[in-house]
């Protein structure tokens, strides 16, 4: 491990980073704590490399902030990777859902319901008055054990229908015909999206389709029994980027409070009670940073990046060896032996004569995912073989195989 020169400590008024490292996406902040101004903002997704996209933010930050950051800074992390990056930025780790209460509570005082949807996980926070102070307490429940129900179910329903970024946050709600999809599963949303594609359900109910089934899960499950009161603010990315989100949400809060007789203002739609605010995938590392405004100047001094790079390019490996056991071969040729006698014989298909009639029998795999089709001869010999994935139209695949079969027998001019 590096060794790092004493650092000053930063005075109360110096730069706070909010640093929220999430599931899919790294989202970072740095705020001016004497005027409340946001600096510099950014968000991206990590694709599976939280601690790489860390030091990629944090070496920006020293770049766009030299003599600011790291020397007059403080950091704040939260996030499902917020510790373990924390420890090696000098961050103090704040858990997401006080982060969240507390960017709520300083931007829209008047929330009485929080939903953040995030990558991998969704959490619900109420907020209920407890005396006639005015003080309110939180009843949060968060699911962060089953990405059933979040951002990622739609990630994965979005690639299956090659439906790109833009159209998917394009994609609308209101006036689309639904079907029913699992809301409780990925795998089972999955199934029942793969089966009413092959049905011609067309892709744009299939999404619509789907936000139904994920908002119905949150409200039954993630509530608890409660009943979200207003205003309700709708955090984290698919909430802020995806059209059809909001209007699913509004939609369905709008009928429970219809059907629980919640009191709402006079004369105010309720769809206007329910609101994506601007930047509200922010939230967290905003709520990171008031939280730091908090606490004392010496606590979350920012240390730099030296450690966390350390760690990507040495450290890791080293703990790996430590951590590790015993390896799956101990010699090349022990490894070599292994392929030699597992690995399955290459197909060489069989010549055919120009002007050859070919015949056989065709079977069809038409499975959730792809397609299959092998021809054989009378003696089951397999003469031509087919696989591609499915594009969610069974005659299509079908009529797909039969034409790549051919193909590979008119070219040899048979």
């Amino acid at each position: 491990m590096p060794s790092l020169n004493v650092l000053p400590s930063p005075r109360r008024d110096d730069l706070i980073v909010g640093l929220d490292i999430g599931s899919t996406t790294v989202k970072a902040v740095v705020v001016n704590p004497a005027t409340d101004e946001i600096l510099w903002q950014d968000y991206q997704r990590h694709e599976t490399r939280q601690l790489e996209k860390c030091l990629e933010f944090m070496k920006r930050l020293e770049a766009d902030f030299p003599g600011s950051i790291p020397h007059r800074a403080r950091i704040f992390t939260t996030g499902s990777g917020g510790g373990t990056v924390g420890e090696f930025v000098g961050a103090k780790f704040v858990q997401e859902v006080n982060a969240v209460s507390l960017a709520v509570e300083k931007l829209y005082p008047q929330t009485g319901s929080v939903i953040e949807l995030g990558g991998q996980d969704a959490k619900i926070i109420i907020f209920k008055e407890i005396d006639d102070t005015g003080r309110k307490k939180k009843i949060p429940s968060m699911n962060d054990k089953c990405a059933g129900g979040t951002g990622a179910v739609i990630d994965k329903i979005a690639a299956k229908l090659k439906i790109p970024p833009a159209e998917l946050c394009r994609q609308s709600y209101d006036g689309i015909t639904l079907h029913p999809v699992a809301g409780k599963c990925g795998v089972f949303a999955e199934t029942d999206v793969n089966s009413l594609q092959k049905s011609g359900v067309p892709r744009h109910e299939l999404m619509a389709s789907l936000f139904e089934s994920i908002i119905q899960q949150n409200l039954s499950v993630l509530t608890r029994g409660h009943t979200l009161r207003p205003v309700v603010l709708l955090l984290g990315g698919p909430n802020t980027f995806i059209k059809g989100m909001v209007e699913c949400w509004k939609h369905n809060i709008a009928l429970l409070w219809k059907e629980r007789n919640v009191p709402l203002p006079e004369g105010v739609d309720p769809g206007d009670l329910i609101m994506a605010p601007d930047d509200a995938q922010y939230f967290a590392a905003l709520g990171a940073v008031e939280f730091g405004k908090r606490e004392e100047p010496s606590i979350g001094t920012c240390t730099g990046c030296e450690k966390l790079e350390w760690y990507l390019n040495q450290g890791r490996e080293e703990e790996r060896k430590i951590q590790g056991g015993q390896g799956l071969y101990k010699t090349e040729d022990e490894l070599q032996g292994f392929i030699r006698k597992y690995t399955p014989k290459k197909f060489t298909p069989p010549r055919f004569s120009p002007g050859q009639v070919v015949e056989g029998f065709i079977g069809i795999d038409g499975g959730s995912t792809s397609t299959k089709a092998v021809m054989i001869d009378r003696e089951k010999k397999l003469l031509l073989k087919a696989y591609q994935l499915s594009k969610g139209n069974p005659i299509e695949d079908t009529k797909d195989m039969f034409a790549k079969l051919r193909q590979q027998v008119e070219e040899q001019g048979a």
